[in-house]
């Protein structure tokens, strides 16, 4: 067992249903295992600025059914840069931490990878983000909230759709993966998706205009978020009343709605046998690697791995969306 006396727990990048119940868990496996647990509020910004704390069991009690996150959370640009990181490093050894969980996403695990090389940090990470777009984990904390957020208010634009007769173009998250957008498709009956992923763009929502079915009383098209002027419900939405002028076309984006709420059971077990693993990792010599759940079974992946990845989204599952939407 590694000689780790204190561990430090922090939160960063966007916040994520679960998010709370993994620094439930993180905080009472490291306390049955008689480790300290010192918080740090707003990521790598509060480590910088040394807005350490110490927790206990009464730090987390009655927060596993809040969304968003009680350690707050920023982005930080000085952490991106050499000197921000060993201002980062003193904090630490300041106040006597041995070791870090870092919850989050792509962007906190390269800060997290950075410093575990550089200082030598043992660090492990839990993945934490809406977008379920890290390699080495089947779902990331808070996905499954999202998109059953998502679920629930295209199920309420659909009765309104079915009403007027019209076409509604939802934006859902998702600026670099479909994952929300092709798995909230499917499940609301979607006319169509584009998501940037698997290159599904608007000719092929197009064509699906043109020659599906003309007696439709309702459309619902899903499109991510997506980067870049021609991207995006609003410039999709601009090109589809320009070429289809009889179609009575509206425009909703989600939002941050999807980012927030109550988790979910999946969430909040997921959350919880992840932060138990990451601390009991680190208690067995784990650095450098973000905790997963694969196949139902808790697996290690170096950071490098994890971070972002350009898997494509398996083809037969967008065929479904396809088929089951005529």
């Amino acid at each position: 067992m590694a000689q780790i006396k204190n561990i430090g727990l922090f939160t960063s990048g966007g916040d994520a249903p679960g998010m709370n119940a993994a620094i439930r868990a993180v905080i009472r496996t490291a306390l049955f295992h008689d480790v300290e647990v010192t918080g740090i509020r707003r990521g790598y910004e509060g480590m910088i600025n040394g807005d350490f704390f110490p927790m206990g069991r009464r730090s987390v009690s009655n927060i596993m059914q809040r969304g968003g996150t009680i350690l707050k959370t920023a982005r930080s640009a000085q952490f991106r840069r050499p000197e921000g990181r060993q201002a980062a490093y003193e904090q630490i050894k300041k106040f006597n931490v041995d070791a870090l969980i870092a919850i989050g996403g792509d962007g906190t695990f390269r800060g997290a990878n950075a410093f575990n090389e550089e200082f030598g940090i043992p660090v492990i990470g839990l993945p934490g983000t809406i977008d379920n777009d890290l390699a080495g984990t089947d779902f990331t904390i808070g996905y499954d909230t999202a998109i059953n957020t998502v679920i629930n208010a295209v199920d309420k634009i659909r009765d309104t759709a079915e009403s007027h007769d019209r076409l509604f173009i939802v934006e859902v998250m998702g600026r670099d993966s479909g994952m929300i957008a092709w798995r909230t498709g499917m499940a609301t009956g979607a006319e169509g998706i584009i998501i940037p992923d698997a290159n599904i763009g608007v000719d092929k929502l197009f064509d699906r205009l043109e020659n599906g079915r003309k007696n439709k009383t309702s459309r619902i098209v899903i499109v991510a978020e997506g980067e870049g002027e021609e991207s995006g419900a609003f410039e999709i939405g601009r090109q589809v009343k320009e070429k289809f002028p009889h179609l009575d076309t509206r425009v909703s984006i989600l939002g941050h709605i999807q980012r927030g709420g109550s988790p979910t059971c999946m969430d909040r077990v997921l959350a919880c046998r992840l932060g138990v693993a990451a601390v009991e990792a680190l208690l067995e010599g784990y650095k450098g690697d973000m905790a997963g759940i694969i196949n139902n079974q808790v697996v290690f992946t170096p950071f490098e791995q994890a971070i972002k990845h350009n898997s494509e989204i398996n083809p037969n599952l967008l065929r479904i969306v396809e088929m089951l939407s005529l």
